[in-house]
């Protein structure tokens, strides 16, 4: 049985994305704030943790970051909000290190700011849990993986091994940025300030040390960062359900 009375109260959303393949549809706002339907699309990510039970969010900013404070402020539909400002690019691990100092929760839930899986983050921690995992993530298989890494894991979910996008269109699990991270593990393994990937330098390199674990779920996924996906969104985001 599931324990929804189990829940991740912090989140960090990665927020900093210039948007390069998307410069013929926006080049004026940072692309989590892409419009969908003239909703930004950051604001649907808020809309589901808080539906989940996220009480703080922090955004990692970089890029126009202004545009994302000026419409969220402190607090968004109840949800308590706060910014991590990259004042030069930290890459996808450095800024959830800067984005974690801003955390108090033992765990926190990270998510990219321009793609939406929809899963259910009560069962999601709950198998976090369960497993003894120290750090997961959420992969989902998809049909033609060619934009993306893969995953290899065991039957148990413990990670095998990433693998670099090989440009070929073949089924595979793909990391579908969705994390739980464990804060002191994180902040004592790696360093501040510091470029970094959390893919390539930190689940790759820590995978033979501690408990990484990926889970496959099932779910609506997109990520918006070339225009199909992006106008692919402003059709399905009419169902939007949270």
């Amino acid at each position: 049985m599931i324990l929804h009375s189990i829940k991740i109260s912090e989140a960090i959303i990665l927020s900093g994305g210039f948007g390069t393949r998307l410069r013929e549809v926006i080049n004026d706002i940072p692309k989590p704030m892409a419009p969908i339907n003239n909703i930004p699309f950051l604001e649907y990510l808020v809309r589901y943790l808080k539906h989940f039970g996220t009480r703080k969010i922090v955004f990692s900013t970089g890029h126009l970051s202004h545009k994302i404070s000026d419409y969220f402020g402190g607090e968004f539909e109840g949800v308590s909000i706060a910014y991590s400002h990259e004042e030069s690019p930290l890459g996808t691990g450095g800024g959830i290190r800067l984005a974690l100092e801003k955390c108090e929760d033992k765990e926190v839930l990270v998510m990219n700011g321009d793609s939406f899986f929809d899963i259910d983050l009560h069962n999601y921690y709950h198998l976090h849990q369960l497993s003894g995992s120290s750090c997961s993530l959420a992969v989902r298989k998809v049909e033609d993986a060619s934009r993306y890494g893969t995953i290899q894991l065991k039957e148990d979910g413990k990670i095998i091994s990433f693998n670099e996008k090989n440009g070929k269109n073949e089924v595979g699990l793909i990391n579908a940025g969705v994390y739980i991270i464990n804060r002191e593990l994180y902040l004592n393994n790696t360093l501040a300030r510091l470029n970094f990937s959390i893919e390539k330098d930190f689940y790759e390199k820590l995978a033979s040390h501690f408990n990484i674990f990926g889970f496959e779920m099932q779910g609506y996924f997109i990520d918006i960062g070339i225009p199909e996906d992006y106008n692919k969104a402003q059709h399905d985001f009419k169902g939007f359900k949270y």
